[in-house]
Order: C-alpha cells, then structure tokens, then sequence
C-alpha cells in the first residue's frame, strides 16, 4: 500500500496541533497587499490586511494558484510513489480547483476534491482524511467518506461588517448600506459550494453570537457530537471563548476547537466575523 499524502489549499482552516498530528500539507496561497505579494500563513496574517485596509481604503486581494505552482506542487508529492489527496475551496467560489485538476490531469495518483466549502467546512474534511490515513485506509474509503461528510457539513458565519464582501464584489451596495442602516448582522451559509444569506441578526455583536449560538444548540438532535469548530477572524479572545464556552456548556460535543482563520479567507469577510462549523447526522 502506498503512502497517502493528506494536502489542502490555505484556505482550509484547522487547528495548527491537527496540521502537526496528522501531518497535513498546506499549500499556502498567494495574498496581494497593494504591489507586494505575500504567501498566506508565511508572511501575512489577517491583522495585516486589516491594517492594510484601515489605511489605505483598499482591500488586499487573493490569487488562485495557476496550473503550473499546482504541477510543481503534486509532482513533489508524488516522486516517492505516494497518492495525494488535495482539499480546495468549492469550485464556485475560486479557479483554484479547475487548475489544480488540470495539473493532475499530467501526475499519476493525484485525487483533487471540490471541497464545497471554505474555511474549517474545508478543514473538517481534511481532517478526517487525515485520520483515515493515518489509520491505513486506502483512498477509496476516503474519498467515499468525504462525499458523505459534504452532504452533512454545517458551515456558516456571522460577519459584524458588509465592507469587505461589498468591496470584493460580493456584496451590492444596496445590501450593505441597508444592512448597515438597521444594524444587521447577517449569517452566511454555505450550502452545496454556494454561499447564501441566512437569518438576519439584529444588535450588538456579542448578543448575536449568542444567539446564533443557541440556534445551532437548539439543533442537538441532529448533531454529529465529535466536534464543532468556533472559526474567527476576531483581534481578541473574548468572543470566541464566549462562544465556545456556550457551546461547552450545551453538552453536546467532545471537543471543541477555536481556529484562527487564514489570510485567505479573512480577506474576503473581514475582522470580528466568527463562525461555528460541525456536521449534521442526516443530510442538509
């Protein structure tokens, strides 16, 4: 049986103690900051474009890896005989994906999988990948293992700020100025690779953590206990640690991890948004 490598693009958000346990690769991608280029989780990190923003008025912007970093990228993987398996954010939201299946097309034992997701909904799959192999299973297992997990993911995020996704395009004007009139906090969610918006919150950021928190307690039924990420992109402690001691105190998952957020994906949401990522036991 050969080797299985575990990869994924930046852009898949995980505890960095996982990352070292399970030995995954990651891939970081390119972030642009005016006219200097930097290499997510190397030399940027999220309180550097926000910085960046606050003084310049502009957004740092991302690049997809192009075929041929994707080529160069697998080809090092694989010259021992090993397979890889290589995690990327959903085919809808970035090229990334179609380069990377191009370049596979010309290495042998490459599996690239439209995560349909982002940020730690991409982690959360690499990391059960990663255990997989770590176990000994054979690709197969894995890659039907994951289809399964992409149907069950819950992914989604409450941003404190429209400034970012509108700037990036991903957001009207309209929207932003009518969400930032009445004060609303949207969640996003991310179904089947495609982000829409979900319940609007209403107030202070800290009480709309806490209830969008106990919206998803309330959803213990059909919640996987495993684990919940509390994913964010906040400069301090204190509401992540806040949701996370909600949902602690629901007693409903055995472990429950913060993750700082990537560059990657911090670009494009901006600061204080948080999001609280697990898996359903049936599909959604």
């Amino acid at each position: 049986m050969s080797k299985i490598i575990i990869s994924c693009d930046s852009t898949a958000d995980m505890p960095e103690e996982l990352i070292k346990a399970l030995d995954i690769h990651v891939y970081g991608l390119p972030v642009i900051l005016g006219d200097k280029k930097h290499i997510d989780g190397v030399d940027v990190v999220p309180a550097d474009l926000f910085k960046y923003a606050d003084e310049t008025g502009n957004l740092a912007k991302t690049s997809a890896a192009n075929v041929a970093d994707y080529t160069e990228l697998f080809e090092g993987y694989t010259k021992d005989g090993s397979a890889v398996i290589h995690f990327i954010i959903s085919s809808t939201m970035s090229a990334s994906y179609n380069n990377a299946c191009i370049a596979a097309e010309s290495v042998e034992n490459v599996h690239v999988i439209n995560s349909k997701n982002l940020s730690s909904g991409i982690g959360y799959q690499v990391i059960v990948a990663a255990q997989m192999a770590k176990d000994g299973a054979e690709v197969e297992a894995i890659l039907e293992k994951i289809a399964d997990m992409q149907e069950k993911m819950d992914c989604t995020f409450i941003l404190d700020t429209l400034k970012y996704l509108h700037k990036g395009g991903r957001c009207s004007a309209v929207a932003a100025l009518g969400a930032n009139v009445l004060k609303l906090k949207p969640c996003i969610e991310v179904r089947d690779g495609v982000m829409r918006v979900g319940k609007k919150y209403r107030g202070k950021l800290a009480s709309v953590l806490c209830e969008y928190t106990d919206n998803i307690i309330a959803q213990k039924d059909d919640i996987v206990p495993d684990v919940a990420f509390v994913t964010h992109t906040c400069l301090t402690d204190e509401l992540p640690s806040m949701v996370a001691e909600r949902l602690e105190k629901s007693g409903i998952f055995e472990k429950i991890y913060k993750v700082n957020a990537s560059s990657s994906i911090a670009v494009h949401c901006g600061p204080d948004t948080l999001g609280i990522i697990f898996l359903h036991r049936s599909k959604i």
